[in-house]
């Protein structure tokens, strides 16, 4: 199977991400429980910023990191996005429909286990905690097992957690929204029709593009619409024309591997992951929150992911490439109960209590790793390699 050369590019920077990302992510945990932790958490927290007359504005460091630098992030998902809608796994629906409805059901399945633990109870609003992918990592994995794994593979759970982002990102808009400004909303909304039209004038200056997408990203923010939904609308702004390398999404999306895979990602991971373990740690993953992440990551990714391939080939709208076998799939769907950035990220929006917060961390971090590692043992095993059997179609 040939990957492009801008998939193998933006595989590779996921891949290199996902191992900076566990040695951030264990050295902020290990400096947050030093001697010097205490300031090491409190300059997360330190305001930054400026005023200007009736004008200001002033973010703590992890606020501009989350609010500001994600939104890079997002508008490098966006753009991998667009162009997965536009020629590659995604573009026809042929192609698309076997990560598509895999990643609707590695989204539905821990939702619903999320659901059952907390139904009724102030933890319902971390039902979003679970349902998402960390392509860095997941795709970190399959790196790990370098030509064992078929390129279709990595196809599949590329293409599989790029929808599952897409649905991530449509959850935070919807769901997690607090005190919405129609107002600002509208003036955010406005900058992106403008940028349509500019699009359909074939203006392909990419600075006419990225200047109003920062006065798009202020409107946003204070629309109460969480403002790294801005990168996502600005990537679909942008013209993709052929697809080539002159096309102002080719040229953003290559520059921003290396800065999202090296910078933005592990200053996330430093940030959002600085957790003080205390002696309440047991209590916290024993309550019904961290249980439901659990389960959600950990069983509901994998089943949804199996159940709904299985749906879609019985059917027959869907079939098995050629060179992956349900181990395949089975050890792709643990591999997507890796969690980590999207969903840290989304416990943010859900919980205010600094506590719950800490609590669901962990749970994720914890999650996560044994997700990645049952992923790993299943997609080493002997036999991984397809057998000769003529039918696809059966498990």
């Amino acid at each position: 199977m040939r990957l492009t050369k801008l998939f193998l590019e933006f595989l590779k920077s996921e891949q290199a991400s996902g191992v900076i990302l566990i040695l951030c992510a264990a050295a902020s945990i290990a400096i947050a429980n030093s001697p010097v932790g205490s300031g090491y958490l409190e300059f997360w927290h330190s305001k930054i910023g400026f005023e200007l007359d009736s004008f200001a504005l002033k973010q703590s460091v992890e606020h501009w990191i989350n609010d500001g630098l994600m939104a890079v992030f997002f508008l490098l998902i966006g753009l991998e996005i667009e162009r997965e809608l536009y020629a590659g796994e995604l573009s026809s629906l042929k192609k698309a429909s076997l990560p598509l409805l895999a990643a609707v059901g590695g989204m539905a399945f821990p939702a619903l286990f999320h659901f059952l633990f907390n139904r009724g109870t102030e933890f319902q609003n971390g039902i979003g905690i679970p349902m998402a992918t960390d392509i860095a990592f997941a795709l970190g994995a399959l790196a790990l097992l370098g030509s064992k794994i078929p390129a279709s593979l990595k196809v599949f759970l590329a293409a599989l957690a790029i929808v599952d982002d897409l649905g991530a990102i449509a959850v935070i808009a919807l769901f997690y929204t607090d005190d919405l400004s129609i107002l600002y909303l509208a003036l955010a909304l406005g900058v992106f029709i403008g940028l349509l039209v500019l699009n359909r004038l074939n203006v392909h200056a990419l600075w006419a593009y990225l200047i109003p997408g920062l006065f798009m990203w202020y409107f946003m923010l204070e629309s109460g619409v969480h403002a790294t939904v801005t990168g996502v609308l600005l990537a679909f702004a942008l013209p993709f024309g052929d697809g080539g390398e002159a096309s102002p999404s080719y040229r953003l999306q290559h520059f921003l591997h290396k800065p999202v895979a090296f910078f933005i990602i592990p200053l996330f991971a430093l940030a959002n992951t600085g957790i003080a373990l205390g002696e309440d740690v047991l209590q916290g993953l024993l309550g019904s929150n961290s249980l439901g992440i659990f389960f959600g990551l950990f069983l509901g990714k994998p089943i949804g992911i199996a159940l709904m391939c299985l749906l879609a080939i019985r059917l027959g709208i869907s079939r098995l490439p050629e060179d992956l076998t349900w181990r395949h799939i089975v050890g792709a769907g643990f591999l997507g109960g890796i969690g980590f950035t999207m969903s840290i990220f989304i416990t943010l929006l859900a919980f205010s209590d600094p506590e719950l917060i800490q609590a669901s961390k962990i749970a994720v971090l914890l999650t996560s790793l044994v997700a990645g590692v049952t992923g790993y043992v299943i997609l080493s095993a002997n036999g991984i390699l397809p057998s000769s059997s003529p039918t696809r179609s059966s498990p």
